[in-house]
């Protein structure tokens, strides 16, 4: 019987996930070469999504990634529009940081009959934006403001509220091309309350990962750091390498 995407989450302590914005591949042949070293570096899942993708370069992302890749989908909607058959799960986010009654609820809504027809898990996420240093296009879009990185014990309530909305995934993120990522005193302090913790926004380094992942992140995501370096999916195959190595000498 085939895992679903939330047990693999959960399960994961040195998770990684790819992130691509369809938004900066409208081009067919260069998102397939993306695709193809992605596929090289070996990361847990592929991300997909942004905060301003038109629905055709959406199902165009996804429809390639599925037919050129075996890593599993994960969609990382910015909107309702951001749904494909496809994908192997879909990320169902509540801004709980902000007070958009838009990304709490209204885009839910809208996605709800399209959700229906389709044979994808749905993962309810808490999504809390914390301030990464710049204005994001996630802040921009949705109009609300980030958490500031000395509030930690409302970052803590917030991702406990979402817990008992019944969230089964929080997931902290500092933004698109962050110039902060998410520090490990943040991440510590939502690690014990018993959902997995994804982390986004800022991080450039294997080190900055494995920071992240020591801190009590299940995944972290990789994606502007990529788009400016390609060659740190080189690094980012190495990691997984020795993380292979450690699960097999675990065994």
């Amino acid at each position: 019987m085939k895992a679903s995407i939330l047990s693999l989450i959960k399960n994961q302590t040195k998770g990684i996930a790819v992130l691509i914005d369809p938004d900066k591949f409208k081009e067919k042949e260069p998102l397939i070469t993306f695709i193809k070293k992605i596929n090289s570096a070996v990361p847990d899942f592929i991300f997909i999504g942004g905060s301003t993708v038109s629905r055709i370069d959406f199902n165009q992302c996804v429809a390639l990634v599925k037919s050129n890749s075996k890593i599993p989908i994960v969609i990382f909607p910015g909107a309702s529009h951001q749904l494909h058959k496809d994908a192997d799960a879909v990320l169902f986010l509540s801004l709980l940081s902000g007070r958009n009654p838009d990304f709490l609820i209204g885009h839910h809504i809208q996605a709800v009959d399209e959700l229906m027809e389709m044979e994808i898990e749905v993962l309810p996420c808490a999504y809390l934006l914390i301030e990464g240093g710049k204005t994001s296009a996630v802040q921009y879009v949705t109009q609300t403001a980030p958490i500031p990185v000395d509030q930690i014990n409302m970052i803590r309530k917030t991702a406990l509220a979402g817990k008992f909305q019944g969230k089964k995934i929080i997931y902290l993120d500092a933004g698109s091309g962050a110039k902060n990522c998410i520090s490990a005193e943040i991440i510590n302090s939502v690690s014990d309350l018993g959902l997995p913790v994804i982390i986004g926004g800022g991080i450039r380094s294997i080190e900055g990962i494995n920071i992240a992942h020591k801190a009590g992140a299940n995944i972290v995501v990789i994606g502007n750091k990529i788009e400016d370096d390609i060659e740190f999916l080189k690094a980012l195959e190495q990691f997984n390498k020795m993380k292979a190595l450690e699960i097999l000498g675990s065994n």
